[in-house]
């Protein structure tokens, strides 16, 4: 299995240390930032349509129509820290392209409109708690 790391390299996602000062989000450039983020890393393994997949033996869970990715703060986590068979992530893209992809994810295959901000993964990513710790509703 890839590491984190040279599914990025494979992929060509730029990975930045910081967005440009003063470059503010707006819903353009983070939607156009989630949405290639998540076409270059994640649908390899949540496909394209969001809808999940096997391979490999494991089972890769749907996005789209998912009730747990209602909690911005469970997503998030789950993307800066991994869980199961997915990597971690919060030492390989930035808090921006965080932000950006679990936005995308969450308007684009969900309907949950509200963003998460760059200041929001910060703030998670100073918080330390594993994300098996967070309280879910999984089915």
């Amino acid at each position: 299995m890839l590491g984190a790391a040279a599914v990025l390299l494979l992929a060509g996602v730029s990975v930045r240390a910081q967005d440009e000062p003063g470059s503010g989000p707006t819903s353009d450039r983070v939607s156009n930032e989630g949405a290639q983020v998540y076409e270059e890393i994640c649908q390899a393994c949540h496909m394209a349509d969001a809808r999940g997949g096997g391979g490999a033996g494991a089972e890769m869970p749907a996005l789209a129509g998912n009730p747990n990715l209602a909690d911005a703060e469970f997503t998030t986590r789950v993307v800066l820290n991994g869980r199961a068979g997915m990597p971690w992530f919060h030492d390989m893209l930035t808090p921006g392209q965080i932000a950006a992809v679990v936005t995308y994810v969450r308007s684009h295959f969900n309907g949950y409109t509200d963003p998460v901000t760059e200041a929001d993964v910060q703030r998670l990513m100073a918080d330390t708690k594993p994300v098996e710790e967070v309280a879910c509703a999984c089915s």
